[in-house]
């Protein structure tokens, strides 16, 4: 991931403010001085593909730890969520040999490498398809 500071603020998501940026292989993200990625993720409803609370529940039913040892051997919680904005495909035409396949998502995210902050963008996916619709 590539960051950078931005000469000006920017706002994300209606009421975010930012100066920081970062690029990955295929996302361009806002780094946001929030905690909670949740917070900006409910009224998107992103869900958290990273939930623990399975984990947590599985480990109280199992009697080896309360609910409160459980979550408080979790030091991270880790949040990573997606929506998908746009899904197209694009066979190849008739004197073409490949189409493509385009995936737009709305990512949420946040890491232990940046304590405090969230990660808020959209990720872009190209796969080139064949006259029968299959990656090639």
């Amino acid at each position: 991931m590539n960051e950078y500071d931005l000469p000006a603020p920017i706002t994300v998501a209606g009421h975010f403010s930012t100066r920081r940026i970062a690029f990955t292989a295929n996302a361009v993200l806002a780094v946001l001085d929030l905690a909670d990625p949740a917070e900006i993720a409910r009224p998107l409803a992103i869900e958290n593909a990273m939930d623990p609370n399975p984990l947590i529940d599985f480990i109280v039913s199992s009697g080896k730890a309360t609910r409160a040892e459980a979550e408080a051997q979790i030091k991270f919680r880790k949040f990573l969520g997606e929506k998908v904005i746009s899904d197209i495909t694009e066979l190849p035409a008739e004197n073409e040999t490949f189409g493509a396949h385009i995936v737009i998502t709305r990512n949420i995210s946040n890491a232990t490498t940046h304590p405090g902050r969230t990660f808020y963008g959209c990720s872009y996916r190209v796969e080139l398809i064949g006259k029968d619709g299959k990656p090639l």
